[in-house]
């Protein structure tokens, strides 16, 4: 899940919009709106958090650095013009990455995993793939195994790429829907998550030989990788 703030309506709901496209699940804000949200969203809804995409607003250095008081997902600044100086300040600020408007929301999720992947080296964590024969990418792309690729409806390929980023941890069912469906979302049951699972489980299966992912009932998947 994103979560993109502006305080242009045209902003927040063109990305929302674009998210959407691409079968992400997003929030739009307004800045106040977001200050409050940052206060008072729990450790689980944070969690749910992939990237946070900041668009234009008066405290959005300021609103950066409160980010980074909370959570370690990505923060990507959106900048309406070309200015030294400005990228400068936002990077000084915390910002993780500057991208010039437009850009499309396939170059935020390929960035935002830019990030995560120097963020887990930086902290010593194994690299994503960097034995499997399953490779995933993150940027709207279909996973490959053996080179070859893997065709996935929208959101059982998100779940995969929600349970490798997090290899290693148990993830619970309601986690992994937060994090596909998005924290507010009241018109879909979150027992689809298992459904959406059993039929990865089963084509991962197939191609593998083996399951890359282990289940615990009551308790939650993680993604464990090639066959020990």
């Amino acid at each position: 899940m994103y979560i993109v703030v502006d305080d242009r309506q045209m902003v927040t709901s063109g990305y929302v919009a674009s998210f959407k496209r691409e079968g992400i699940s997003s929030l739009g804000l307004y800045a106040d709106e977001f200050t409050d949200w940052l206060e008072s969203a729990s450790d689980a809804d944070l969690e749910a958090v992939q990237g946070f995409v900041l668009g234009t607003f008066q405290e959005r250095v300021h609103s950066a650095e409160s980010i980074r008081r909370y959570s370690k997902a990505p923060i990507i600044a959106l900048s309406d013009v070309r200015s030294l100086e400005e990228t400068l300040e936002l990077f000084t600020a915390k910002f993780d990455d500057v991208v010039r408007k437009p850009v499309h929301v396939r170059e935020i999720l390929a960035r935002s995993e830019a990030i995560w992947r120097r963020v887990n080296a930086s902290a010593g964590k194994k690299p994503q793939n960097d034995t499997d024969r399953l490779k995933v990418f993150f940027d709207g792309r279909d996973p490959e195994i053996d080179g070859l690729p893997l065709s996935l409806p929208r959101r059982e390929r998100h779940i995969l790429e929600y349970l490798v980023r997090k290899r290693g941890h148990r993830l619970t069912k309601k986690q992994i829907f937060d994090a596909v469906y998005g924290i507010y979302s009241d018109d879909v049951e979150d027992s689809v998550v298992e459904g959406h699972i059993s039929k990865l489980r089963k084509k991962l299966r197939q191609r593998l030989g083996y399951d890359p992912i282990d289940a615990k009932r009551y308790i939650g998947y993680s993604y464990v990788g090639a066959a020990s």
